[in-house]
Formats: structure tokens, C-alpha cells, sequence
């Protein structure tokens, strides 16, 4: 008989802080595919590494599923990061601007389209309003039952301001005040040209999902937003700031919501269902910066 060994990490709303952004190439290396035949079961036991993911989807796949069962009185919320797009590639920064997929990031929504397709239990399919997001929403609606994708702009990435639209290593001169309110340790600190505080990224993110949450107790559900809205969803569900490793592209992370607010995270960062796609290394807008 194999053991899967689950992990949860259990918190009540803690306050957040920013993160310095650190250097970004304008040409990010990308990974091949992940080979499970890495895989080694002394690797399994760094949680968060490629090797880890891989083995326990894959075990998980022969057990049957790996959310073949939802407690009634928790709520299974899925989150995805939407597929890549052009400017992540490029390392440019997207915020609000709208940015569609691009072919690389089209297959990577394929890719995790068919393994939640695999899931018979998920009831509703729910996407940040941005083309990135709803377009890799749109494709697991569709091979996940044609389920109806209900848009909610709660679920945007964080609005970068003047930042928005210029790679990283222009910004640091084009646009140094944006700058340096994006590498600025206060979690209140807002971006001029419009820009959003982390707490208030926090604030509107946190509340969108507790409702999703508080709607489908008992039920699967799917998410798709942004690395920067992510990262955020992880620091309510634990008071010891991110946890490790990058938000890549199409990464599942899921979460368990349950009776008086509490959130649990039960996966985080799988991109085992890449094995035939390749992705970025950098995890642009997924790492520690957002966009």
C-alpha cells in the first residue's frame, strides 16, 4: 500500500507585508517538460520541489484522484494561475492591462483543462475578468463539463500604476517613484498612476474568495487569477509570509475554506499535469513581484 503524506498549514487572517521584486531577465530561459522519471521518493520529501508534485499527481492518478473526496463541510477551491502570455515572456509588466494568451500559454491551459477534467466533483468555474485569466478559465469550463464561467473582477491582478506596460528594467528609470513604491516594505504604500496597495490587493482578493468559499461548502470549485492575487490568498492562509517556490503558469494551488473562516492550503504550486508543455523558469508575475 503507498502513504500520501498531506500537508496543511492552518491560520486566521494575519497582516501582510510587501516583497522586494527581484532582477528579471527580458529572456527568460523556459523548462522542458517535467519527467517523472526523475522522480526518486528522497526527493518526495522536499515538499515543495518539481519531483514532489510530479509523485504525488502521480500516485494520486493511480489511487484514482487526487480531490476524490470533499469534506461537506469545507469548500475545495481550486485556484489556478492563468495560462502564459506574451508579455510574460517579455517580462513585461501587466497589472490591469488587458493581455490575452499566447500559443505556449493556450497549450498550458489544455494541460490543466485535462487533468481537472478528470475531476468529476468540480461544480462552478470562476475567473478574474481579464483576458489571460477568463480565456484559460474558458478552456477548463469547456472540458470540465461546458460549466458557465462567472467573472469577478475581485479576482484581477494587482493594478501596477505607472509600472504597467513597461518591462522592469526600464521602470526602474522611467518611472522611479512607481518603483520604488513597488520595492517599498509598507503593505499600505499605493503606486501613483492609480496603483493598488498590497492590503488593498489583500482586502478585495481575500473577501472574493471567502464568498466563493462560503457558497460552495461541500463542493469543488475552480479559480483562475494571477501570481500577484495568489501570493496574497496564500498569506491570509498563513500568518509566516509566502510560502516557498514560484507561482508558475497554469500551477495548481489548492485551498480548503472552512467553518469560521478558516483556510487551509492543501496543494501548492503543482505543475505536474506539464509534462508535454513547455513553461517559464522565471515565473514572471508569479515569483515575488506581481504582474
Amino acid at each position: 500500500m503507498i502513504s500520501v503524506l498531506r500537508f496543511h498549514f492552518v491560520s486566521t487572517p494575519a497582516p501582510i507585508s510587501s516583497q522586494k521584486s527581484p532582477s528579471l531577465s527580458l529572456n527568460p530561459p523556459r523548462l522542458p517538460p517535467p519527467s517523472l522519471k526523475r522522480i526518486s521518493i528522497s526527493n518526495a520529501l522536499n515538499f515543495n520541489s518539481l519531483e514532489a508534485r510530479s509523485l504525488r499527481y502521480a500516485i494520486s492518478s493511480m489511487a484514482g484522484s487526487d480531490f476524490s473526496y470533499v469534506n461537506p463541510a469545507v469548500a475545495e477551491i481550486i485556484v489556478v494561475r492563468h495560462g502564459e502570455t506574451a508579455w510574460n515572456a517579455d517580462g513585461r509588466i501587466q497589472g490591469h492591462l488587458d493581455v490575452e494568451l499566447n500559443d505556449a500559454g493556450r497549450q498550458q491551459a489544455v494541460a490543466v483543462a485535462n487533468r481537472l477534467a478528470k475531476e468529476p466533483k468540480i461544480s462552478a468555474v470562476y475567473s478574474s475578468d481579464l483576458k489571460r485569466a477568463l480565456e484559460t478559465a474558458q478552456i477548463i469550463a469547456t472540458t470540465c463539463g461546458n460549466l458557465e464561467v462567472i467573472k469577478d473582477p475581485d479576482l484581477r491582478e494587482r493594478h501596477l500604476g505607472d509600472l504597467q506596460g513597461l518591462v522592469y528594467r526600464e521602470a526602474v528609470t522611467t518611472k522611479p517613484e512607481a518603483w520604488g513604491a513597488l520595492r517599498s516594505h509598507s503593505s499600505d504604500q499605493t503606486i501613483p498612476g492609480g496603483g493598488e496597495s498590497l492590503d488593498q490587493l489583500y482586502q478585495r482578493c481575500t473577501s472574493s474568495l471567502q464568498k466563493i468559499g462560503n457558497k460552495h461548502r461541500g463542493e469543488q470549485v475552480v479559480v483562475v487569477t494571477h501570481g500577484g492575487t495568489i501570493r496574497s490568498l496564500c498569506k491570509r492562509a498563513q500568518h509566516h509570509g509566502d510560502r516557498g517556490g514560484k507561482i508558475l503558469n497554469t500551477s495548481v494551488n489548492i485551498f480548503h475554506l472552512s467553518d469560521g473562516e478558516k483556510w487551509k492550503i492543501k496543494s501548492w504550486g503543482d505543475i505536474s499535469h506539464l509534462h508535454q508543455t513547455e513553461y517559464l523558469q522565471s515565473g514572471f508575475g508569479g515569483d515575488k513581484n506581481s504582474g
